[in-house]
């Protein structure tokens, strides 16, 4: 499993195309050449990158859910829902396809930021205001899903 750190800003171009953090590219580096799944996330107004490794690990355990509960039928198409391949071009960027780039309302100052295994990507107004919105809330969120949680579970 890929464990990213960093949260980087880029500029993206009229046609979508997004420098790759250098930082990022390090990280990623024994992948790179997989190349990357983007999709839109599920929660908030961004992308989600997958290195391809991670996205197949995730496909795995989506397969193993029963195509016969429409629930899950429902979610799997959903979840998939805009899914496209992007790799990095000769110069270091990424394409974000159109729709994905109109999805997360990306101008042109353009935020990717670490989220354990995935990079997000967010429209840096939109980036900010999602941490601001979260910072009241944080401290009380932070002790309901870590709290309950020993030490020696965490290791």
């Amino acid at each position: 499993m890929i464990n990213l750190i960093g949260t980087y800003e880029c500029k993206a171009d009229a046609k979508g195309r997004m420098m790759f953090s250098s930082a990022f590219k390090k990280q990623l580096s024994s992948v790179l050449q997989e190349g990357f799944v983007v999709k839109r996330a599920v929660f908030q107004p961004c992308l989600e990158l997958y290195p391809m490794k991670e996205w197949n690990l995730m496909m795995e355990k989506i397969n193993k859910l029963n195509r016969f509960n429409k629930k899950n039928n429902d979610f799997i198409r959903r979840f998939t829902a805009g899914v496209k391949m992007v790799e990095l071009d000769a110069s270091g960027r990424i394409l974000i396809p159109k729709d994905l780039f109109e999805f997360a309302g990306i101008k042109k100052q353009v935020v990717m930021s670490s989220s354990v295994n995935i990079i997000e990507i967010w429209d840096k107004e939109k980036y900010e205001k999602a941490i601001d919105d979260a910072s009241d809330d944080f401290a009380d969120l932070a002790e309901e899903v870590m709290g309950n949680t020993s030490v020696d579970e965490l290791s």
